[in-house]
């Protein structure tokens, strides 16, 4: 390295010496560091110089991300000078960082998740002689908002011209922040243009403005949208989209081969293998949208600059679209991006590095053709490794053995038996916290069990999932490859040779195979590795004495007599489980124990005598690493896979189609094959089928989980609308509810969906044929529902409490018969809690990402039925009139969630419909008839700012 010192630039000295983030400005030809207090801002006239660096785990060297960032008004010399700096910037950290080429406006996600909410670049530069924000004069702009997770925001011209039914556009008053959701937008853009609009509120706002949502098409005189379109000069038909450069991708292509020598490219024409790399030269990577530039360790300096100017020569010749991306990785810290472009990588050939990195990720299966991994090192505290999260104890635990088309359950003095020739069914409930219910069901498949019983063992489970209504976490579980929260149930675990299942047994008589069934009564020997109560599993092995480790205890059991061996190099830990397994196997025998090199002539006869053994290592696998994602990047849309290196698990949102949730494992298993072939992840990893809404503890702790988002229903857009503006209300007060639609405009939504067809957006010729012809039975059912749940639109008179339950089950029964009549399978259900508000246009088509049960297209806040939702029968009029002396309005004091004195037998997720009449106006400033005609998402905002939810 002393050769290379004098082209580094002193700017770079003792960077890159702990955890974080350190940015340097392009200032005449220099890099200089910028203050904390300007991270995140980026002017369109600069360049920039990114560095994060990263804990590696077991105490090993840093890892190195360099970003240079170029504005769009950047020169071309200070763009130039940002690529070369990063590379003394690189060889200053010991030339083992990854580089990334970063171009305003086509950001990597890796890159944005540094600043997130996301960055909104600043016009002007060092050398225009910018002015801070504070200290120009408020200007309205216009912003256009895309990407689901990692968002972009970018400014465009104050203009009608500039809007689109496409996109989702923010407009930045002095006043109010406006978000214009275009008519085809997607709901996840809306949710995540959410998130820049708090961040506008905070930066340039001081937290104080008012935020108004404004839907492409939706004319309803509403104050709002009036004042939305005012600004453009009033309301006028937007143009469509117009096709420009942000919107021209280069698809990925099958990588090319090009090596790179004193500046010049030369394609090779062969198959991409590791073994073609040399570690004097530099190579180029060409996969369409993507490039690679690989840098031989024995490189020199001037060589890696050539390497670098010699892409970008590249880039302009082939005339790539500016969102190409270009990647640099140092030979044996390649990422696992660029090894899956390669026919072969050899796991763990390459330097340390290459076994820390990907080592925890969350990867989006958005497209059923491959992986897209994404995600950023993430800067929070390790989880701790000694002790995972483990399930609460004191729960109900079942276990079955598949034995044919049949499942056996297990007599409780033989749960934590498994036999390897077999595939159990494992269900544990037990309660978290104050919390409902919760559900580990899992399958466990033996290494030599037949793959009958293995695919009856799957249909079981999943046969269980179902009857539960999806709420457990579902997994599969290979021998050998248990995970902590499973050996945790088991006390202790202890896997036996052979099997009992009918299938097995007739498996070893038709290939004439020696039956070595563990009898309990014969000859076996058990190897205790564990030391803790997740780690605890008992292996049964060969009866032999080579098999005996120092470093393990053993049991062994012949006939009636049970021995403990105790290694010299064994824990007391593993001692003590040793005696807890003999008295496992054999109650109530007494119990021989043995030292190492204390042994008996007894002992040593029943393993066939005495034998020379070698010390073996246990190892285990353990979670080493966490990326930066976050709660945020479970979008309800999409199925997600995060892998711990220990453990798969495959998440899916409520809102992802049911067909689609049943390919969980499939998507899975394709995942673990995928990594296993460029890291050291086994195929057979533990896999899990998780649930929004049911995530279990040692799921939630790789994300700084936060339970009040659980009780959100709704889509993306929906649950950011709801935390934005009703979960931070200047009140802080929290959700008593899930967030559901209320009875009585479910009611009503669904009789005017089914009885008024002439309301929805069909004409009038295009209404359905009734099957009853009896107009006049609609009439009675849509005037006794209307009367029962809008008492606001009876003529004022004194309540006639005693009968509204009556009048009630007299409307619902006639809606029934006539629902009934028509034998429709999509009529809704009255009363179901589980159902949300049906908007007239519930049959428009689907919006992008959204399930098969999405409302509307158009206005993503009008009510999306959510899958898996609530199943709790409602409360009844009787219930609370009988527990209330009669009464069944309450005062709004009584009914707030914070109240000192609260109503009991009610619906806690329906307060506001105990008010009378006149203090709903009074609370709400509307009738209650004009509160159900919104849509499901103002209903929700509503009620959280009166602390009525």
């Amino acid at each position: 390295m002393s050769s290379a010192k004098p082209v580094l630039d002193p700017a770079f000295q003792g960077v890159g010496q702990k955890p974080g983030t350190e940015i340097w400005r392009i200032q005449d030809f220099k890099p200089v560091p910028l203050p904390k207090a300007d991270y995140g801002k980026f002017y369109n006239g600069d360049s920039y110089i990114v560095l994060q660096t990263t804990c590696s785990k077991g105490g090993g060297a840093y890892l190195f991300d360099i970003h240079f960032w170029i504005g769009k008004d950047s020169s071309q010399d200070e763009a130039g000078t940002a690529a070369i700096k990063t590379v003394e910037l690189d060889t200053m950290l010991g030339g083992r960082a990854v580089q990334h080429r970063e171009l305003q406006g086509y950001e990597s996600d890796k890159f944005l998740s540094y600043f997130k909410p996301c960055i909104i670049p600043l016009e002007g530069g060092f050398a225009s002689g910018f002015k801070t924000p504070e200290e120009d004069k408020f200007e309205t702009r216009l912003y256009i908002c895309k990407g689901k997770r990692a968002i972009r925001v970018k400014e465009v011209p104050f203009a009608r011209s500039s809007l689109n039914h496409d996109d989702v556009f923010i407009l930045d008053t002095e006043k109010k922040i406006y978000q214009f959701n275009g008519a085809n937008s997607n709901i996840q853009e809306r949710a995540k243009a959410l998130e820049a609009i708090q961040h506008l509120k905070e930066t340039y706002h001081n937290g104080v403005c008012d935020v108004a949502i404004v839907d492409d098409g939706k004319l309803q005189a509403e104050s709002d949208s009036g004042e939305f379109w005012v600004l453009f000069g009033g309301f006028a038909p937007i143009g469509k989209k117009a096709i420009c450069d942000d919107d021209v991708v280069l698809e990925t292509t099958a990588p090319k081969l090009y090596s790179i020598n004193n500046g010049q490219l030369k394609l090779e024409d062969t198959v991409l293998t590791k073994s073609i790399l040399e570690n004097n030269k530099c190579f180029l990577v060409d996969c369409g949208s993507d490039l690679f530039i690989w840098v031989g360790r024995l490189t020199q300096v001037e060589e890696r600059k050539a390497a670098s100017a010699a892409v970008e020569e590249f880039i302009a010749t082939q005339n790539r679209p500016k969102t190409t991306r270009v990647t640099r990785v140092i030979q044996g810290y390649e990422n696992h991006t660029f090894k899956s472009k390669f026919e072969s990588w050899p796991v763990n050939s390459a330097g340390s590095a290459g076994a820390e990195e990907g080592r925890g990720k969350v990867a989006a299966l958005l497209k059923q053709q491959g992986v897209d991994i994404k995600g950023a090192s993430k800067s929070s505290a390790p989880v701790d490794e000694e002790v995972p999260p483990l399930l609460e104890g004191d729960g109900k635990l079942e276990v079955y053995c598949v034995n044919g088309s049949a499942k056996t359950a297990l007599p409780k003095e033989e749960l934590g038996k498994f036999y390897s020739g077999d595939c159990y069914i494992v269900l544990y409930t037990y309660h978290s916290g104050d919390k409902r219910e919760e559900f580990y069901l899992t399958y466990w498949i033996g290494k030599d069990s037949i793959p009958e019983d293995q695919e009856m063992a799957f249909q079981t489970a999943n046969s269980i999932w179902n009857s539960l209504k999806g709420r457990p976490i579902l997994g599969r579980i290979y021998q050998g490859k248990e995970p902590p929260q499973f050996i945790a149930l088991f006390q202790p675990m202890v896997i036996l040779k052979g099997g009992i299942s009918s299938g097995y047994q007739k498996f070893v008589e038709e290939k004439g195979l020696k039956d070595e069934t563990y009898s309990g009564d014969g000859i076996a020997l058990f190897r205790i590795s564990g030391t803790s109560i997740h780690n605890n599993k008992v292996l049964q092995v060969d009866a032999v004495s080579s098999n005996l480790s120092p470093t393990d205890c053993f049991v062994l059991q012949s006939g009636n007599s049970m021995f403990t061996w105790i290694g010299n190099a064994s824990s007391y830990e593993q001692q003590q489980w040793a005696a807890k397994v003999a008295e496992f196997l054999k109650p109530g025998v007494a119990v021989k124990h043995c030292k190492e090199g204390t042994e008996s002539s007894a002992f040593w006869f029943a393993l066939g005598g005495k034998q020379n053994y070698t010390s073996r290592n246990a190892t285990h696998d353990v979670v080493t690493e966490i990326f930066n994602f976050s709660q945020d990047d479970l979008l309800t849309e999409d199925m997600m896979v995060l892998d711990t290196h220990g453990e798969v698990f495959v998440w899916m949102g409520q809102c992802v189609d049911a067909k689609e949730k049943q390919k969980a494992f499939e998507i899975g298993q394709k995942y673990a094959e995928h990594a296993a072939a460029f890291e050291s992840l086994s195929p057979d990893v533990p896999l899990y089928k998780v649930v929004e809404g049911n995530e279990p503890c040692f799921f939630r702790t790789y994300f700084s989980w936060d339970n009040t988002r659980s009780v959100i229903h709704g889509n993306s857009f929906q649950k950011k609308l709801s935390l934005l503006f009703g979960m931070r209300s200047e009140s802080g007060s929290k959700s008593s509810g899930d967030g559901g639609p209320t009875q009585r405009a479910s009611a009503l939504a669904a009789l005017s969906s089914a009885f008024n067809p002439s309301s929805q957006k069909n004409k009038g010729n295009d209404r359905p044929k009734s099957s009853d012809g009896g107009p006049t039975q609609r009439a009675s059912a849509m005037a006794a529902l209307t009367s029962a749940f809008n008492p606001s639109a009876k003529p004022k008179s004194p309540p006639q409490r005693a009968g509204q339950g009556s009048q009630r089950a007299a409307a619902v029964a006639a809606l029934s018969n006539v629902l009934t009549a028509e034998g429709s399978s999509q009529s809704p259900r009255i009363g179901d809690a589980d159902t949300a508000e049906l908007t007239p246009s519930a049959a428009s088509p689907l919006s992008e990402g959204a399930s098969e049960f999405s409302a509307d297209k158009d206005a993503p806040g009008d009510g999306a039925l959510s899958e898996g939702g609530r199943t709790e029968p409602d409360v009844s009029v009787e219930q609370t009139a009988n527990e209330n002396g009669g009464e069944t309005t309450f005062s709004y004091d009584r009914l707030i969630s914070k109240s000192t004195n609260p109503v009991r037998g009610i619906d806690y997720k329906r307060r506001e419909t105990y008010l009378s009449d006149s203090e709903f106006q009074t609370v709400f400033g509307i009738t209650k008839e004009e509160f159900y005609q919104q849509p499901g998402w103002k209903q929700e905002l509503q009620k959280r700012k009166h602390d009525l939810f």
